[in-house]
């Protein structure tokens, strides 16, 4: 399974609040695909978010996400919870996350990433640190790096290419 921290993470962490009290975030659609075909691979995916954010239970639900465990200021009760409710060992997730509240969770994973622009306590105590930063595509390179190193990308890629490769442009007409 992979675990995501939201503001961060899936977002640059910008949460922006009208005038009355609404608020929104900015998700990448690279990262949406990239979670779309994390579940193609037959994978779970969860959410686990320090704020309770309606627009994070919207995005969860429009990408058919898992598990969204929302408003989980204690991250580390919040994996605890995961691991309940998926009935995976802790060895069994990566996690995603940006910043110290992700610390704990980090150090318990099977895998554990940060975003670029995370802070340096998370780079540090990660197995991998993207060259995206969080909202701007973080998310999608983690899956991509994921599904290539266990072999499932390729497969996945092969939805996309009606003719092989190698045949490309057979069908097209000449100019």
């Amino acid at each position: 399974m992979l675990a995501l921290d939201v503001d961060g993470v899936l977002t640059d962490g910008t949460i922006l609040v009208d005038s009355r009290g609404r608020e929104s975030k900015s998700f990448s659609i690279i990262d949406g695909h990239g979670i779309k075909m994390w579940k193609r691979a037959g994978l779970k995916i969860a959410f686990l978010s320090g704020r309770a954010s309606a627009t994070t239970k919207y995005q969860a639900k429009e990408l058919a996400v898992d598990f969204c465990l929302n408003g989980r200021r204690d991250k580390l009760k919040g994996l605890e919870e995961l691991i309940k409710m998926s009935k995976m060992s802790a060895a069994q997730i990566a996690y995603v996350g940006d910043d110290l509240p992700d610390l704990p969770v980090i150090s318990r994973v099977g895998f554990a990433a940060a975003v670029a622009n995370a802070v340096d306590e998370i780079k540090q105590a990660a197995d991998y640190v993207t060259k995206r930063k969080g909202g701007e595509g973080a998310v999608r390179e983690i899956i991509e790096y994921i599904l290539k190193k266990t072999g499932r990308w390729d497969a996945l890629v092969k939805k996309y290419t009606a003719d092989p490769l190698s045949k490309r442009g057979a069908s097209r007409p000449k100019k």
